[in-house]
């Protein structure tokens, strides 16, 4: 039996991934980067709500030395955390509400 075309093959992935993500979003399951962007804004809003400047510093420097390792630009990552640890300590919820996820799948089909 021959061996399947790239652009089959790549055509069935799709496929599985879409319906990976379909199912993923029927069941209101959260991504890695969802989490991982609500465990962000805990740790630098409680750390900075707890006046831990050292511990707060101390994190952002291993985050920046991480990002600096996977070849990242020293600096450029300095200015984005500087701006996330700055907008997630002004308190509140900085993610926008997942509209999607609040109806139930056949509410979103009659839309």
């Amino acid at each position: 039996m021959p061996r399947k075309s790239d652009d089959a093959r790549n055509g069935e992935q799709r496929k599985r991934q879409q319906k990976l993500r379909d199912a993923n979003r029927k069941a209101k399951r959260p991504g890695r980067d969802d989490i991982a962007r609500v465990a962000l804004y805990w740790m630098i809003s409680n750390m900075s709500a707890k006046g831990t400047a050292e511990v707060l510093e101390e994190f952002q420097d291993r985050i920046v030395t991480m990002l600096s390792e996977q070849g990242f630009d020293t600096r450029e990552s300095e200015v984005v955390l500087d701006e996330l640890v700055h907008k997630y300590s002004k308190g509140g919820l900085p993610f926008r509400r997942k509209v999607h996820l609040l109806y139930s799948d056949d509410a979103d089909r009659d839309t």
